[in-house]
């Protein structure tokens, strides 16, 4: 039975994000003009209050509900492992070259790298905990975790695919626009940044006998990459420019929409 569990997750770990990503290129590939830039704000709150409600409902309520048993010190793993997340991703920050979107100057080591390419390598490393946690949650589900349900693990997938949309127009447009790409290239770079995200679940969820021990820690390490890449990289796009309550409004649509699947679907 577990085995035949395992063969669902990892199906769907893996054919489901691609699936989304293909349809959101393509639909991306017909659209001539980058969006506005009130539109791009609404789409970046959108997606960082998805990212916040899905660390908060699905990542580290569950991390120290499954603590419970160290009482007092049921905060540990969940503020241990929040920790580490961001540490993670703020070393990955430093050690992969990468270009934000409306920034001149690269982050990370010095390269040669195309602006494109960088640009690309971004949102790739946007992808990595969007991947890990799905997988995680996933990973937790096939442990036959009473405080991780096949619904709850499902309605954190629904709704890290439901942002992948606005993201991916965020991406794709612009490489197309900036750079002077076709709409293949461009097509093809916000494909290629999204692939990582079901390779990152992949592995987490084929690791998940190793996972299942220390299961708190990674579900809030998730967390706390997932909220690195908020605070570090939307909520910051989201502000530039002129003064704008656009992205407010779509970060409290993003985060109520995600609360909403977790409760009514957990």
């Amino acid at each position: 039975m577990k085995e035949k569990a395992l063969s669902v997750s990892c199906t769907y770990s893996e054919a489901g994000p691609l699936v989304v990503d293909l349809i959101r290129e393509s639909f991306h590939f017909f659209l001539k003009k980058e969006l506005g830039a009130n539109v791009q704000k609404a789409l970046l709150g959108f997606a960082s209050g998805v990212m916040v409600a899905a660390s908060v409902w699905s990542l580290l309520i569950p991390s120290m509900d499954l603590s419970a048993s160290m009482g007092r010190l049921a905060f540990v793993p969940a503020c241990g492992g929040l920790l580490a997340g961001m540490a993670f991703l703020l070393l990955m920050d430093r050690v992969i070259p990468h270009l934000h979107m409306g920034a001149e100057k690269a982050e990370g080591p010095s390269c040669s790298l195309k602006k494109s390419t960088m640009l690309v390598l971004a949102v790739t490393l946007h992808n990595i905990p969007e991947g890990m946690a799905v997988g995680v949650v996933f990973a937790g589900m096939l442990a036959e975790n009473a405080h991780i349900t096949t619904a709850a693990a499902f309605a954190l997938a629904i709704g890290i695919a439901i942002q992948n949309f606005p993201e991916g127009a965020i991406i794709s447009l612009p490489l197309k626009a900036e750079n002077d790409m076709s709409r293949g290239k461009a097509f093809l770079g916000g494909m290629l940044s999204g692939v990582v995200e079901p390779i990152a679940a992949f592995l987490t969820i084929l690791l998940s006998d190793l996972l299942t021990p220390v299961l708190p820690w990674f579900l809030s390490f998730a967390a706390g990459a997932m909220l690195y890449v908020v605070v570090e990289e939307l909520i910051p796009e989201a502000s530039e420019g002129e003064h704008s309550n656009i992205g407010t409004i779509g970060f409290a649509v993003g985060f109520a929409l995600m609360m909403v699947l977790d409760v009514a679907l957990g």
